[in-house]
């Protein structure tokens, strides 16, 4: 049963997205009222009747030139808390990114746990719901929220298109020991999707002094395609070093397929690189930090409008969204 209304929001941050995500549904994006004040305040409120309706907020997280990521956690909060004031039944952020998603543990003294403060400032605001998109630890994401949470996961969508350029031998790689149970998902699935046997493969690595080290390479990829997966890129650094490990190995080829495209630091060299054949990525953080020269021809970016517009639908309409979450 529907629970009033169906309304759709997108900050201006996100409007591209929230457009592609309302045309999946067949709809348009609800008005939002913003105004930047010259004092770095601003104000965001719907521009049209939310009493009783079932809304969807739309910010995905990232940093960008002019606004932060801590900007536009405070812009989705200060809404959220005005669409709950203007009497919405319900509030789910739709948060394909989302910020401080890796900050899920202590991993030394006095260190602080800053998603459980993000999530506890969710639901300070008044969210009722959080829809996400490959968190870097799943069971870290479920642990620090109270308010329902939906994990979507883009494998199906990764997997389909390396599904039409992979040929022979293939392993998947995980990065790290951290990403192992995301890569044999990614690798059952695959397997699947083929028809054929998918090889598995780990990289070692481990942190000394804040220095990423470990070069040993656990499983066979000799004569294979390797395809590292990863729930991001970030700097590159990891994938670089796993492309190089397989490349060594005598990998015949090496894909990267990754959620969540940052591209921070050096990782246009990483891109533009030798080392690695081709990258996919979902457009849940725009490519802005890549010159298109970089991209070209090398990288492709999947769309994860339809994922989104999916679980918006069955979310409202009282359905199951066990069929995006993965396995």
């Amino acid at each position: 049963m529907n629970r009033g209304p169906l309304r759709l929001f997108a900050l201006s941050e996100s409007r591209t997205l929230g457009e592609n995500i309302a045309r999946a549904l067949g709809s348009d994006l609800s008005l939002v009222e913003e105004k930047d004040f010259d004092d770095g305040e601003h104000k965001a409120y719907p521009a049209e009747n939310v009493r009783d309706s079932d809304v969807f907020v739309v910010q995905s997280l990232y940093d960008e030139p002019g606004k932060t990521v801590n900007d536009k956690l405070c812009r989705l909060w200060f809404f959220v808390g005005a669409l709950k004031d203007a009497s919405a039944a319900s509030v789910t952020a739709v948060v394909p990114y989302l910020a401080y998603a890796r900050a899920d543990r202590k991993t030394r003294p006095r260190e602080p746990v800053t998603l459980r403060y993000v999530a506890q400032l969710f639901e300070a605001a008044g969210t009722d719901r959080v829809i996400t998109l490959d968190v870097h630890d799943l069971a870290g994401f479920q642990n620090a929220f109270r308010c329902r949470t939906d994990h979507l996961e883009a494998g199906k969508l990764l997997i389909e298109h390396f599904a039409a350029k992979l040929h022979g031998d293939v392993a998947v790689v995980s990065p790290d020991a951290g990403g192992l149970k995301r890569a044999e998902s990614f690798r059952r699935k695959l397997a699947r999707r083929l028809g054929a046997t998918v090889g598995s493969a780990l990289m070692e690595k481990y942190r000394s002094d804040d220095t990423v080290r470990g070069a040993v390479l656990a499983g066979n990829v000799r004569g294979k395609t390797a395809l590292i997966v990863d729930d991001m890129i970030s700097t590159g650094g990891t994938v670089a070093r796993a492309a190089q490990v397989c490349r060594e190995q005598g990998a015949l080829a090496v894909h990267v397929a990754a959620t969540h495209g940052l591209f921070v630091g050096e990782a246009a060299n990483v891109v533009a690189g030798p080392v690695l054949d081709s990258l996919a990525v979902t457009d849940s953080v725009p490519l802005f930090r890549l010159p298109r020269e970089t991209a070209q021809g090398k990288l492709t970016v999947i769309p994860i409008a339809p994922l989104f517009a999916e679980a918006v639908r069955q979310i409202h309409a009282g359905g199951s969204v066990s069929g995006l979450m993965g396995d």
